[in-house]
């Protein structure tokens, strides 16, 4: 079964999708878009290409554990792709995956502008990583 990661942002929209078993992180992408009709659109085309089944959102949360100031919106958002794809984005806490992303590409070498262009992807990742290590543990 794949899953799909979605880090959903202003400009950048990062996507991760598993392995057809469900148990590791594969593909990414980013839809570099403002527009939400196009984001949907293309999360609508890859959802159909891998035969995703299962969907997590990265939610945003403050520190502390409480809503970010921008949790409406990516709810909203979250009923917009179910409306679009028929499946219910899990949402899930997205607490430093930003920070992390950006710490893995610097560490990797990348400059601002290049991790600029990936970093929605890799956040997607570590969204889609997070998820997959809690339905492991939970299974056992």
């Amino acid at each position: 079964m794949r899953i799909m990661a979605i880090d959903y942002g202003d400009a950048h929209t990062g996507v991760a999708i598993s392995d057809p078993t469900g148990l590791l992180a594969g593909t990414t992408t980013t839809i570099h878009s403002r527009k939400g009709g196009v984001v949907l659109e293309e999360l609508k085309k890859l959802v159909d290409a891998y035969r995703v089944e299962e969907l997590v959102m990265g939610f945003p949360r403050n520190m502390d554990g409480t809503e970010g100031p921008r949790a409406q919106l990516y709810r909203d958002f979250a009923g917009q792709v179910e409306e679009v794809t028929g499946l219910k984005p899990i949402l899930w806490d997205e607490r430093r995956t930003t920070v992390d992303a950006h710490r893995i590409l610097f560490a990797a070498g990348q400059n601002a502008k290049k991790r600029k262009k990936t970093v929605d992807a890799v956040a997607a990742s570590l969204i889609l990583e997070g998820y997959l290590n809690f339905k492991r543990m939970t299974q056992q």
